[in-house]
This record gives structure tokens, C-alpha cells and sequence, in this order.
């Protein structure tokens, strides 16, 4: 993986992450930093992961794997976070 393949992964991620705070109705209760950051990070597995199975340079499935991987974290924090709290006593 080179320099190139990581800067592209992060760039992808970022915007995954923005793009997915975008698109949620509502104020979510998650900031946008740290949709961005898991967008990042899982855009940075999925670059590894893609270039494990041999998609090596760019290519279409190393895309494809960051740009999924990203919006599954990025929904996954997303639906998880609740703004109320529950207070079960």
C-alpha cells in the first residue's frame, strides 16, 4: 500500500463521513468529527482488506470495499448513538 492508497482512503472516508451526517434526518447525536473519523478509519481497513485479496494500486474494488466499509461504520455510530438517555432505575 503506498502514500497515495492511504491519502486516497482517508479523503474517501472524510467525505463518507460527511456525507453520511448529511443524509440523517434530524440532528444527530453524534458530532461531525467523529462521523468523519470512523468514515477514516474504516475507509482504511477496507483499503487494506481490498489490497489483502490483491486489488493493488486503484482499482474499482478498492473503492468500492473503502467506500462500503466507511458507511457501514458510519451508520453503525449513527444508529447507535441516542441523544436521551434512558434512566432505568
Amino acid at each position: 500500500m503506498t502514500i497515495a492508497g492511504i491519502a486516497a482512503a482517508l479523503a474517501v472516508g472524510l467525505a463518507v463521513g460527511v456525507l453520511g451526517r448529511l443524509v440523517v434526518p434530524g440532528r444527530p447525536g453524534v458530532p461531525l468529527w467523529l462521523t468523519m473519523t470512523i468514515g477514516a478509519a474504516a475507509a482504511l481497513l477496507g483499503a487494506i482488506s481490498a489490497w489483502l485479496v490483491g486489488a493493488h494500486g486503484f482499482s474499482l474494488l478498492g473503492l468500492v470495499v473503502q467506500a462500503g466499509l466507511a458507511a457501514v461504520g458510519v451508520v453503525i455510530v449513527v444508529a447507535t448513538a441516542s441523544k436521551e438517555h434512558s434512566d432505568s432505575r
